[in-house]
């Protein structure tokens, strides 16, 4: 079974990202093959991972996919690699609100069997750092805190004081890591700002971020604590495949580019799976569906950076409102919401929808459990599945005369739109955890 780390923090902001994906940059350029993952639902972080390691970046939600779809999750992305480093959320112990351990970084650490190494913001403490540690060392018995990594220490003297706290705490540190601008990645209303809009900028930061590892991290004690992890026997999970009718593989157009880069791997994978050809566009250049298209898959993103370029592309916002007027299969989900509304702040988009969307100084974010409302390309009406909601915009009005979901949490109400073959939701869903959601989509384009 592949090595493997978990990187973890006592809270969100200690570093994790910067860590984890330093370590997986500095691990690649030294020949390994690293499996690169993100605990949760976060689409960014992930793009991170697949610059520093060339391979996707895959989520592990225990809550979207169930606790028994980690570890095949985990083998099916690490198929074939040396070292595989998942990234955390929150804080160690932290998961889906009101239900425990359910999603945390430690549950999932416990379900691979993975070594933690914890992450620690020391800038504003010297001795207190051991009992922070031994804390969360000692909280749950079954969860292997195997090293330290100091993040934004002062200067030797404090590097000193830290070291001789944890001398007794039994827990080894692993790295030491100054305060380092160059590594930081810029942030904005959902996060760090992702790959796909700062290419050049994204390489030159993670390579950055792999420099600092590796001057100031035990590469070799990191390696040798992820070889330690011991045997994970399960299944790598696998699309379930569907035999095409007549062999015919209908297109599935998947929009990407800078405005709609939320995605997860495993959705393509499905598509192909159940008889579908694959083909992604990117809505900012693009006058057009690719060539055949049969249904279209429009993803989470950021259409709010990009509304005046999206509205400019007449074209293709109404090459998409044509699709979808003939009763194609189309598949929204929060950006792609958006897009389908007749307007984002006022700038036009394609008017699928008879709503409107606008910026909102409120966040939304939490986990869903969703029931399907209304029989649609995705679900029959009553089925059940969990989704996550992660956005600063509101529509108006939020549910059409056939609504997409009903939630119960954080309050009840329905949400979204199903009309002919259109469903559009602020709900993003994992589709692992509910294969037979692509099965059917891809029935439809067929």
């Amino acid at each position: 079974m592949v090595a493997r780390l978990v990187i973890a923090a006592p809270s969100s902001g200690a570093g994790k990202t910067t860590v984890a994906t330093g370590l997986m940059a500095a691990f690649a350029s030294r020949g390994l093959s690293v499996s690169p993952h993100k605990v949760g639902p976060d689409y960014i972080d992930p793009g991170y991972h697949a610059l520093a390691t060339g391979r996707p970046g895959r989520n592990l939600d225990a809550f979207m996919c169930g606790t028994g779809l980690v570890a095949p999750l985990f083998a099916h992305g690490s198929r074939g690699c040396d070292l595989a480093v998942v990234e955390g959320v929150m804080g160690l112990y932290d998961g889906a609100a009101d239900q425990g351990e359910l999603a945390s970084t430690a549950q999932v650490a416990k379900l691979l069997k993975a070594p933690v190494v914890l992450v620690v913001d020391a800038s504003s403490q010297s001795r207190s750092v051991a009992a922070l540690v031994h804390g969360f060392a000692s909280w749950d018995p079954e969860v292997r805190i195997g090293g330290v990594i100091l993040n934004k220490v002062a200067t030797d003297r404090h590097e000193h004081l830290l070291r001789e706290a944890l001398g007794e705490s039994g827990v080894p540190v692993l790295g030491v890591l100054r305060r380092a601008p160059a590594v930081a990645t810029p942030s904005r209303h959902l996060g760090l700002i992702p790959v796909a809009e700062r290419q050049a900028q994204a390489v030159d930061a993670v390579a950055a971020q792999a420099e600092q590892v590796r001057d100031g991290c035990d590469l070799e004690g990191l390696l040798a604590l992820a070889r330690s992890a011991p045997p994970l026997d399960t299944e790598a999970w696998a699309p379930p495949a569907v035999p095409s009718p007549a062999g015919r593989r209908p297109v599935v157009a998947v929009a990407g580019g800078a405005a709609f880069t939320f995605s997860y791997a495993e959705h393509g994978e499905l598509l192909r799976a159940a008889g579908a050809e694959v083909v992604a566009f990117d809505p900012l250049r693009d006058e057009s569906l690719p060539e055949g298209t049969s249904g279209l898959v429009i993803g989470g993103g950021f259409p709010e950076m990009y509304a005046a370029e999206l509205a400019a592309n007449e074209p293709l916002r109404k090459a998409v409102a044509g699709l979808a007027a003939s009763g194609a299969p189309v598949a929204a989900e929060c950006a792609g919401l958006l897009y389908l509304a007749r307007s984002l702040d006022g700038t036009p988009m394609c008017g699928v929808l008879d709503a409107d969307a606008r910026m909102s100084e409120r966040l939304t974010l939490g986990y869903r459990d969703a029931v399907a409302v209304s029989d649609s390309v995705l679900a029959p009406a009553g089925a059940r599945l969990r989704g996550h909601e992660f956005h600063r915009t509101v529509i108006e009005p939020g549910a059409g005369a056939s609504a997409a979901w009903g939630l119960r949490q954080p309050e009840r109400r329905v949400e979204g739109f199903v009309q002919g073959g259109v469903h559009a939701s602020y709900v993003h869903t994992h589709w692992a955890g509910s294969p037979e959601v692509a099965a059917r989509f891809v029935g439809h384009c067929a």
